[in-house]
């Protein structure tokens, strides 16, 4: 089994890679930075969504699993006096050919300009905020025109990601089993002369939302941790990407509620 490192390129997770690849270099694995079975992200979920980014155009093949050098993530779950443990379950996992993944859905993103078609992933969400000006977006489902949105912009994002920017806006939290997208509006302007749903919609597979923003509108769109500003947009459609997803490998049970739960709730019962 092949596997590479990424780093968040602070001094903990940079010591923490060398003793990694001294750990699993032992136990029988391979480092390979091209074309690796599993990526090691040590950092934080921004530094696995950087893998993510990085790794896209294989996914059909790459695992990831994450060690966090700060608070606990939702992608990076294992600690760093962990590392000893987690390099012996990689090895017996390589030499009993038994990788356990999870498979997580990512939103496409299909941005139309006057050039052509640019097809993108995102792993927690994509995000369209106007620049200069309220942004201004016809809204459609499937085709039907929904609603004309005005306001800061809108947020799409994935059920892993429904954890993150998602629930800042009010978004309900998705388990990643379901394949769907989650829209949120952000911060929409509502009175007697304009007017938007107002709640999150939940998109399955197989339907789309198209984005129509006014022409030539200075636009900030983000794709995880990535930023683009553009003024050439026509549409921007937004599905669950078929035939594609993320695969996280799982070296030890570790329950997407119970994330949740120690993530914003904590341990204590009263």
């Amino acid at each position: 089994m092949k596997y590479n490192v990424v780093h968040r390129g602070d001094e903990v997770s940079i010591q923490l890679m060398n003793t990694f690849h001294d750990l699993i270099q032992r136990n029988g694995l391979v480092h390979e930075e091209t074309n690796p079975d599993i990526v090691l992200s040590i950092g934080g979920d921004g530094t696995l969504l950087h893998a993510f980014h990085r790794y896209k155009e294989q996914l059909d093949h790459i695992a990831f699993v994450g060690i966090h050098t700060g608070r606990l993530g939702f992608f990076a779950d294992w600690k760093p006096d962990e590392v000893e443990l987690l390099a012996q379950l990689m090895g017996e996992s390589a030499r009993q050919n038994d990788l356990r993944v999870v498979k997580y859905p990512l939103v496409e993103i299909q941005i139309t300009t006057q050039q052509g078609i640019e097809t993108e992933l995102a792993l927690n969400e994509f995000t369209l905020k106007g620049v200069d000006a309220t942004l201004v977006a016809e809204l459609h489902i499937n085709d039907e025109l929904l609603e004309t949105f005005r306001g800061d912009g809108i947020c799409i994002s994935t059920p892993s990601g429904s954890t993150a920017y998602n629930k800042s806006l009010g978004g309900a939290i998705i388990h990643p089993s379901l394949d769907t997208i989650q829209i949120a509006e952000i911060a929409s302007i509502n009175n007697r002369v304009f007017r938007t749903l107002g709640s999150p919609i939940l998109l399955p597979k197989h339907h789309h939302c198209d984005i129509y923003p006014r022409p030539r509108q200075n636009i900030v769109l983000s794709l995880d941790h990535v930023y683009m500003q553009r003024n050439d947009i026509v549409s921007i459609r937004s599905m669950v990407a078929a035939g594609k997803k993320v695969k996280f490998a799982r070296f030890r049970p570790f329950p997407f509620w119970s994330r949740v739960r120690e993530a914003f709730i904590g341990y204590d019962m009263i």
